[in-house]
């Protein structure tokens, strides 16, 4: 049972998850920290300063908090724009190299040696 657990957590798959895991919650963390210290003083701040508010986070509405679900939805199109951008880049590469013509294949034993045979022949 330890053979087939060391088997599973080693192949290529879950690995690779675990690292797009991992740099996907630290992405998150990156855009996060975008959308709270950059994007929202620089594009909200006149809509804060009308309300009267400091921190997005606080503007409400009879207790509805919707200045942090606007933080989260523009969170939201930022990682959803980024990882577009990513997987178009992806299939750019996949289609570039798909149309790279294909190494040519190393001859098998079979063929190497009806071509010494050929070759004797010929002589």
């Amino acid at each position: 049972m330890l053979k087939e657990f060391k088997s599973f957590i080693l192949r290529g798959n879950v690995v690779d998850l675990a690292v797009a895991v991992i740099i996907g919650a630290a992405f998150g963390a990156i855009v996060s920290s975008m959308v709270t210290d950059v994007l929202t003083p620089l594009i909200l701040n006149p809509v804060m300063e009308h309300l009267h508010v400091t921190k997005l986070e606080e503007v409400a509405w009879h207790g509805v908090l919707y200045g942090k679900f606007i933080a989260t939805v523009i969170n939201f199109v930022i990682v959803a724009f980024v990882i577009f951008l990513m997987v178009k880049g992806m299939n750019k590469a996949i289609k570039k190299k798909a149309a790279e013509p294909a190494a040519p294949k190393e001859p098998t034993n079979e063929e190497k040696l009806l071509a010494e045979i050929r070759d004797l022949l010929k002589k």
